[in-house]
């Protein structure tokens, strides 16, 4: 998990939907979907939201 948190450590704490595209090399569609679904938590404000960094590096907690 150390890795996954100094992979991404160039992003903040709070990531955009384009950050998220980025770290994990995947289109605008899939990151929508991810986060529609819960898979990636988030909180929506407005039109925007709001990713915390965690969400998403526990996409990759296989334990």
């Amino acid at each position: 998990m150390k890795q996954l948190k100094d992979m991404f450590s160039e992003y903040g704490d709070i990531v955009t939907v384009e950050e998220v595209m980025k770290m994990l090399q995947i289109g605008r569609v899939s990151v929508y979907q991810m986060l529609k679904s819960g898979e990636i938590r988030s909180l929506k404000v407005g039109k925007k939201y709001v990713i915390p960094k965690k969400s998403v590096i526990e996409l990759f907690d296989f334990q």
